[in-house]
């Protein structure tokens, strides 16, 4: 007689349970990664804004802050272990 290693409570996980997980987390980091770019481009604009320059530095610094910060989650959210 074959005995279960899995307790009768634990869920059987399934392999789209495992897509489902995957989904999630790389569509979470899209959106971080998004929402950080996104943030930091509007900074720059109203700081450009307020100070009235006539190039938009604060825009290009703080958007390439912005994708140099996004880059850093992203590589951290792929290499943490789960």
């Amino acid at each position: 007689m074959a005995t279960n290693p899995l307790p009768p409570s634990a869920p059987d996980p399934t392999p789209s349970t495992d897509r489902l997980r995957s989904f999630a987390k790389y569509s979470g980091i899209a959106f971080q990664m998004l929402a950080t770019i996104g943030l930091s481009a509007w900074a720059g604009i109203w700081l450009d804004r307020h100070f009235q320059t006539k190039n938009p530095w604060w825009t290009i610094g703080l958007m390439l802050f912005g994708v140099l910060a996004a880059l850093y989650q992203v590589i951290r959210g792929l290499t943490k272990g789960d």
